[in-house]
């Protein structure tokens, strides 16, 4: 049996330790576009900080890992896939290293960088922040003083930013929505953590746009505000969308991702997804989400990994998804932001908010009926746990919703009572003796 796996990150190598231990003789191949071995990508800005070095930031510390497991490792670029005949095509001339023929496929490509409609955004010393490469980059021109201007204050710019200012530059941030995190914040989260950024020495511009880049030293950034910005440095941080572009009338369904069922098999048998690429189910929303956050990554690769040994088998599939979270947490030069679920909430619902400007706290919880479906906070670092818990595990908060309407501080005492009461009590309210 051959397996294939496009994609070396996170979900790639966990699948393919995954189908060893369960296949010890059958073949392996995973095909990855970056000359690295498997990193991840969340200690990139680890590295810009100095706090590890390269191989920090590499998933399995052996330099051997992946030739101890036989696996072929292959460094090539997928064109397509053609489902009929079960084999892949290469855009580069690597094809001669691999039996491009499978018995199951995992698509685990992960995301790439959205590229802005900018007028200049291909200038030299315009970089996105993604990539082992573009960290090299990064760092061989990020220095004390240098004059950087960062695209995008969402969830990956914000922790850029934080590498950035660790290096010591002079940061810029644009952000065309109307707040920090738009994605992840309401407008009073959002503005708490602009606030707490700009007391930090960081000029942050929402609502703005940058509407074309003069190449040059420096670069000569063009805002829709109507200023102009010199920069040393510009950092794309825009987004990121699933690399699939090489699924195209392949026949594998695709939406934002590429969809998957519940053992992550997608509309053909034989083929999986798993990671950032993949949409899977949102128990909490009740749709298909794309949640590209790595422990989603890990569970995903893990799941699909042991369907894809049992299909190799003819056997029926071992193992279920039991769905994907939106779970975000985030460092923001020192502020602690986290959300969960639907946090802008849902039609029927009910919610709280409380704000603490002068201690920059803000609490959000949203409802349906006496379940806590999504939330929001910022400074509340004690109630991480809890938080996470009560939305992931759907926990009926019975007569203490209206308790938490009323002080929505009490969230370890509402966990504790109402989790213990149904036998869920997972230990997270532990936090209470901290």
């Amino acid at each position: 049996m051959h397996h294939i796996i496009i994609g070396g990150g996170p979900a790639g190598l966990i699948a393919a330790e995954t189908i060893r231990k369960l296949a010890p003789f059958d073949n392996i191949s995973i095909i990855s576009d970056e000359p690295e071995p498997a990193y991840s990508r969340m200690a990139i800005p680890y590295l810009l900080m100095g706090k590890v070095d390269e191989r920090g930031t590499h998933l399995r510390k052996s330099a051997t890992h992946v030739a101890d497991l036989k696996v072929n490792w292959v460094q090539a670029s997928v064109k397509s896939v053609n489902v009929a005949s079960k084999t892949i095509a290469f855009s580069t001339d690597k094809s001669t290293t691999i039996d491009a023929s499978f018995d199951t496929l995992l698509i685990a490509s992960g995301s790439h960088p959205i590229a802005p409609p900018i007028p200049g955004i291909n200038s030299e010393g315009v970089h996105t922040c993604w990539t082992l490469a573009d960290a090299r980059h990064i760092m061989a021109k990020a220095g004390k003083g240098t004059r950087v201007l960062q695209l995008g204050a969402g969830f990956i710019g914000c922790i850029i930013m934080e590498a950035l200012a660790a290096r010591g530059v002079k940061l810029s941030v644009v952000e065309m929505g109307d707040r920090m995190v738009p994605r992840m914040m309401g407008p009073a989260a959002g503005g708490m953590i602009r606030q707490w950024c700009e007391n930090k020495g960081v000029e942050v511009f929402t609502s703005t746009k940058v509407e074309s880049i003069e190449a040059g030293k420096p670069l000569k950034v063009k805002l829709s505000n109507g200023k102009t910005v010199e920069a040393d440095l510009l950092i794309s941080a825009a987004g990121v969308r699933p690399a699939i572009g090489f699924l195209k009338d392949s026949g594998v369904t695709c939406l934002l991702g590429v969809l998957t069922d519940a053992h992550l098999q997608t509309n053909v048998p034989g083929i999986y997804a798993a990671g950032d690429c993949a949409e899977a189910f949102d128990k909490i929303s009740g749709k298909t989400i794309v949640s590209a956050i790595q422990p989603n990554a890990a569970e995903q690769a893990r799941c699909a990994a042991i369907n894809m040994v049992a299909y190799s088998r003819g056997e029926p599939a071992k193992t279920e998804l039991k769905g994907v979270t939106q779970i975000n947490v985030l460092d923001t030069l020192g502020l602690i932001s986290c959300s969960f679920g639907n946090w802008q909430g849902v039609s029927g619902g009910e919610h709280v908010e409380i704000n603490d400007i002068p201690n920059n706290r803000h609490l959000n919880l949203q409802f349906k009926d006496d379940v806590l479906v999504g939330c929001n906070a910022v400074g509340w670092t004690q109630h991480v746990g809890v938080l996470r818990s009560l939305v992931e595990d759907q926990i009926n908060l019975g007569s203490w919703k209206d308790k938490l309407k009323a002080d929505p501080t009490l969230l370890v005492e509402a966990y504790l009572a109402s989790a213990q009461g149904q036998g869920q009590w997972s230990g997270a309210g532990d936090e209470r003796r901290r």
